[in-house]
């Protein structure tokens, strides 16, 4: 393993990262709102913490291996997590302690979108800013994006890409270069971040509002700039438009960027895991709707549609957005769409939860064994599409999916071991290793309210889920650090 050169490669995202606190800073002298000094401290702090780790180091260019990968997108994202909550102690005026500044800068970074603030309407507009860019730059994933714009990383940037992205199958490139693949991901972003913006703006947002909200949609982050999070826009229009770009966003990133090059929707068409996720949406949400319109006791017909729409698509998302507060739907509502966050959106894109691949094809495996109870010596290949999936694909979804289930099992008993009821537990367990945001319970509003311990346990949940686990994991192992 090259210590050295993983030390080289964080400094230079670390300093990359301070860069991040200059637009908070133009936000805070345009609006006079008083944090600007918050803001410069932060910059000054974080680019020299990547100084220091980069100067002594920088001569090493030797190129990453793949365990060089997993330790510095690990190292990065915990120490962005500590680095990144330096700016909300002194300027979020909400009296935030360390606990609570990491919980919600590891929130964010993690797309997550759990918060511990209460009176966000009344925060300064710069940190209202901060917290939406900490998701945005989360979504996608800033390491990819130093990929992109750091061509000193040199052969080694595939490793990063690897340990980066989500999903099972992480060696597709959509380019022959991985710079440029990086390059590609981060155009489609931005520029779906900037038509997002503008359908807010057009709707009937402010453009701070618009653009902010943009930030988090398409991240899949869930942050808002008010209390009432997507509920303080009585619009059922914006409803619609942010509904539309969800689920945009909840798609793999990859067929976005076929079906631009190709200008044609035939990749949709012919992706398995898109026609699964498309068809599970649309269960959940005729289920939800349906399940309102005759019980809900309700108003309008339409609105009632719209929100439940709304609500299917940001929780099977893992968004987080709420327009009212679903924890007080009737019957099993409120379960079941935390349950839909924990299929979440497809690989390769912003969303949380276990992916909708890994659903597929553990319904495959199932389907497959019960053939061969039938069957003992036939051959039945699982197939995606016209493609036959490997076995080590196969072999890998079951271990996340066994490493899932203790680890989500294992966050349970420590959160009920601190005195917190069923219902909240297994909801902020859920809602944080899955980045979906919003819980039940006493987390439904905010996570302002349970303890430390458990709020440290969920920040460890966050980055699990945000690193799809086994990144996390395999650092553990006797087997990473031996030469």
């Amino acid at each position: 393993m090259h210590r050295r050169t993983v030390q080289r490669v964080v400094g230079l995202l670390a300093v990359l990262f301070s860069g991040t606190m200059l637009p908070p800073v133009l936000i805070s002298l345009l609006f006079d709102d008083g944090a600007l000094l918050g803001f410069l401290t932060s910059f000054v702090i974080i680019l020299a913490t990547g100084l220091a780790l980069w100067y002594p180091v920088r001569h090493d260019r030797i190129d990453l291996r793949l365990r060089d990968g997993y330790l510095v997108v690990v190292s990065f994202w915990a120490g962005l997590g500590l680095l990144g909550a330096i700016p909300l102690i002194p300027a979020a005026a909400a009296d935030l302690d360390i606990t609570d500044a990491v919980f919600e800068s590891v929130s964010g970074l993690t797309t997550t979108g759990a918060t511990v603030l209460v009176g966000i309407d009344a925060l300064p507009e710069s940190v209202l800013w901060y917290r939406q860019q900490l998701q945005w730059l989360g979504g996608m994933g800033i390491i990819v994006l130093a990929v992109a714009i750091l061509p000193m990383l040199g052969i080694g940037g595939m490793q990063l890409y690897r340990a980066e992205m989500p999903g099972p199958v992480k060696d597709n490139k959509l380019t022959p270069r991985i710079t440029q693949t990086a390059k590609a991901l981060w155009y489609l972003y931005l520029g779906l971040t900037s038509l997002c913006a503008l359908a807010y703006w057009g709707a009937g947002m402010d453009l701070f509002d618009a653009i902010t909200h943009a930030f988090s949609t398409v991240a899949i982050g869930g942050f808002s700039t008010h209390d009432a999070s997507f509920g303080h826009f009585d619009s059922q229009l914006l409803w619609l438009i942010a509904t539309a770009f969800m689920f945009i966003s909840g798609c793999n990133f990859a067929l976005h960027f076929v079906a631009w090059r190709n200008a044609s929707i035939a990749p949709y068409r012919q992706d398995s895991e898109f026609r699964a996720y498309a068809c599970y949406i649309l269960a959940a949400a005729a289920a939800v709707v349906g399940y309102l319109l005759l019980f809900g006791d309700r108003g309008a017909p339409l609105q009632t549609a719209t929100s439940g729409l709304f609500h299917v698509v940001s929780i099977a998302t893992t968004t987080g957005f709420t327009v009212e507060a679903f924890h007080l739907w009737p019957g099993l509502l409120p379960v079941l769409l935390i349950f839909t966050s924990f299929i979440g959106g497809s690989a390769g894109s912003t969303a949380g939860g276990m992916k909708v691949i890994r659903g597929l094809l553990m319904l495959k495996q199932g389907a497959r064994e019960l053939v061969r109870l039938v069957h003992p010596s036939a051959e039945v290949p699982i197939k995606l599409g016209r493609r036959t999936v490997s076995p080590q694909v196969i072999e890998a979804v079951y271990g996340f999916f066994s490493a899932y289930v203790v680890l989500f099992a294992i966050m349970l008993l420590l959160l009920m071991a601190t005195g917190l009821d069923q219902i909240t537990a297994f909801s902020a367990v859920a809602a944080c290793l899955n980045n979906l945001g919003p819980g039940l319970g006493d987390v439904a509003a905010n996570y302002g309210e349970i303890n430390d311990f458990s709020k440290w346990v969920l920040v460890g949940a966050m980055l699990l889920g945000r690193l799809e686990i086994f990144t996390l994991l395999v650092l553990l192992t006797p087997a990473f650090w031996r030469r």
